[in-house]
């Protein structure tokens, strides 16, 4: 298989790539190791288990969401923030809804890659394709390989830095690539979902802040229309002491539910959760350190012109503005298509 450009990673950011090159008719193949779309943007039952918000101010996720026409809607923050305390003590009126103004999606935000995806060839989406080796100008699988002019990494640089490269990165680039911690990749999420979002009669607006956890924040995560009630909480729990013990903190989680929320959280429907430190494709080991503050992205510069200009970085965290976000990886994304068009029409 032989193409201009094959595209590493089938998460919004390669997949927004792929559009701008089929759109500039530029050949391209996209290679995902999942065996699904989307990458950190992943939904189960229609609720978001990675990006959960974007916000006004950001042109393209705006764009792109008019484009597909998606419902959005403004994160639920009515009525009184829940404060546990260490104790498991709760208290109420404590501050007010951290993430209000926040926008969502109606269904997730699987919409979008939905919507992408639609707008590509299909026989240019290789899913269940991990890469075992990057040569210059060749990807290689377990079932075959690829020829390409240009290769793109649209994958967080810590996994990246985990591939095998022949011959090997430069020292500096290597470094790089584990300098860049991968957005959210230490964090785990947990959604339980409800016939109703109850807590919403009871002038409570599902915010809540905790110091006793297992959950460290909690949020309101219902569809618009209010047809189903569901609560979603970030861990609390650094991942080290989260490795196996799955069963246990979604056992905790529902208690910690059930003290804050009352009864009724007890008994929810069904519950998902996900734990991103340990998926492969997402972080790795050293992203199981937490993040204090949101960092500073951008291209690192050696990460530049990468064997001749023919080994590129695309992903949020390379972008150059909004990174960490999903507005950084169409702005990456962006930034890369113009790049290879210069490169491809030279």
């Amino acid at each position: 298989m032989h193409t201009s450009v094959a595209i590493i990673g089938g998460g919004l950011s390669g997949l927004s790539l792929a559009r701008h090159l089929h759109r500039a008719d530029i050949a391209f193949e996209l290679f995902e190791a999942r065996d699904r779309l989307g990458g950190r943007v992943f939904t189960q039952s229609g609720y978001d288990m990675g990006p959960s918000w974007f916000w006004p101010g950001q042109p393209r996720m705006a764009a792109l969401v008019a484009e597909l026409g998606l419902t959005v809607f403004e994160q639920f923050a009515t009525g009184a923030l829940s404060y546990e305390t260490e104790t498991g003590a709760v208290m109420r009126d404590m501050g007010f809804a951290s993430m209000q103004g926040s926008l969502r999606l109606n269904g997730g935000k699987t919409g979008l890659i939905d919507g992408i995806a639609a707008q590509l060839p299909k026989e240019r989406l290789h899913l269940a394709h991990p890469v075992t080796r990057i040569e210059p100008r060749r990807v290689i699988f377990e079932q075959g390989m690829c020829d390409a002019d240009h290769i793109v990494l649209a994958i967080p640089p810590r996994v990246a830095a985990g591939l095998t490269f022949a011959p090997e990165l430069p020292g500096t680039a290597q470094k790089a690539l584990q300098d860049v911690p991968t957005w959210m990749g230490g964090h785990a999420k947990f959604v339980a979902i409800y016939d109703s979002p109850f807590w919403r009669k009871d002038g409570l607006s599902g915010d809540a802040m905790s110091r006793h956890g297992p959950l460290g924040e909690i949020h309101d995560a219902s569809p618009s229309d209010g047809s189903q009630g569901a609560l979603f909480g970030f861990l609390g729990v650094p991942a080290p002491h989260r490795a196996g013990q799955d069963a246990a903190i979604v056992e905790a989680a529902v208690a910690q539910l059930a003290r804050i929320f009352g009864p009724k959280a007890a008994t929810p429907i069904t519950t998902h959760y996900q734990d991103w430190a340990y998926d492969p494709f997402t972080a790795s080991v050293l992203d199981h350190a937490p993040l204090n503050h949101h960092p500073t992205y951008g291209m690192p510069h050696a990460l530049n012109r990468l064997w001749d200009g023919h080994l590129h970085m695309c992903s949020t965290e390379v972008a150059p503005e909004m990174g960490g976000y999903l507005e950084g990886a169409l702005a990456a994304a962006e930034h890369t298509a113009r790049m290879l068009a210069t490169a491809t029409v030279s």
